[in-house]
């Protein structure tokens, strides 16, 4: 695999990251697909059973289990027919004594057009990241792969420049038919049904401020929205109070920041709107039952 590289705060204390391995994939195409396994080039020198970032996309397709996956710090239970979707940056980690069967899917950033990425939805981190398709929906992901995987392996029927269009066009049949899944299943179909206007402009102004706003009535009040209504729009898309919701999105991010980086508990609480550290580290205890220190240091 390429040599990983680091996102922290300068002497390599950060979780790694490992780059897309351009140079083991067929032909050196922006993309990878076989089954699942210790040989598999993707993953070949991560640190399986280690809490650790890629930067490209994995998509896995298994035909077994169930394996227990750790993504963003959330435990997904994975059985054959489910996929799950990993996307660049988020923190992962493999469950040791779990056998990981069936085929694995990675892209690198930029191999699809535009277009394409905003079709498929690619980094839409608000979906949900394991997926449970019904028998026709899975019938057409494996049909629609495994095409994939033929033309990724067949290196000499065409040049370059077409093979790789090739692929472009194969992988994008496959996303596409992901995204629709990804866009119906549970916890999408409820972020996105009727009446979910109110919820949508609240998780994107969410997105855009949680790092310095953190009140629940400051959003109802800028979206033009009663409490009120923010509150039932908010519980019915989630079933979460619009507050859980704030804060559970600050947690991830102060969780990003001790994994990732050096920075000091501080200035990470700064960074999600808690310029006073005792009281970042309450609001951390308060949410996970660790301080902050305790939680970097469980990843070390």
């Amino acid at each position: 695999m390429a040599d990983e590289h680091h996102q922290d705060g300068g002497d390599g204390g950060g979780i790694r990251t490992f780059p897309f391995p351009v140079e083991l994939s067929v032909l050196g195409v922006g993309m990878q697909v076989g089954p699942m396994g210790t040989g598999r080039t993707w993953h070949s020198s991560a640190p399986l059973h280690r809490v650790h970032r890629i930067d490209f996309h994995v998509v896995m397709l298994f035909t077994g289990g169930p394996v227990r996956h750790m993504i963003d710090f959330a435990e997904y239970e994975a059985a054959a027919g489910d996929l799950l979707w990993i996307r660049p940056g988020q923190v992962h980690r493999f469950s040791p004594g779990h056998e990981y069967r069936g085929t694995a899917l990675t892209m690198q950033p930029g191999f699809l057009p535009r277009a394409t990425v905003e079709a498929t939805g690619l980094y839409r981190y608000d979906l949900p990241p394991l997926l449970h398709p019904d028998p026709a929906q899975l019938a057409g992901l494996t049909a629609s792969l495994e095409q994939l995987r033929r033309e990724y392996e067949d290196a000499t029927t065409l040049p370059l420049s077409l093979h790789t269009s090739v692929l472009r066009h194969s992988l994008t049949a496959f996303l596409l038919r992901l995204a629709h899944l990804a866009a119906n299943s549970a916890a999408a179909r409820e972020a996105a049904g009727p009446g979910d206007t109110t919820f949508t402009l609240f998780r994107d102004a969410v997105e855009r401020g949680f790092a310095t706003n953190h009140s629940v009535s400051a959003y109802a009040d800028a979206l033009g929205y009663s409490r009120r209504t923010l509150v039932r729009a908010v519980r019915a898309a989630t079933g979460e109070t619009p507050k859980a919701f704030i804060d559970k999105r600050v947690i991830l991010e102060a969780k990003r920041l001790l994994a990732h980086t050096d920075l000091p508990i501080g200035r990470v609480g700064a960074a999600v709107g808690f310029p006073d550290a005792a009281n970042f580290s309450k609001f951390f205890h308060q949410h996970t039952d660790q301080t902050p220190a305790a939680f970097r240091a469980d990843l070390s």
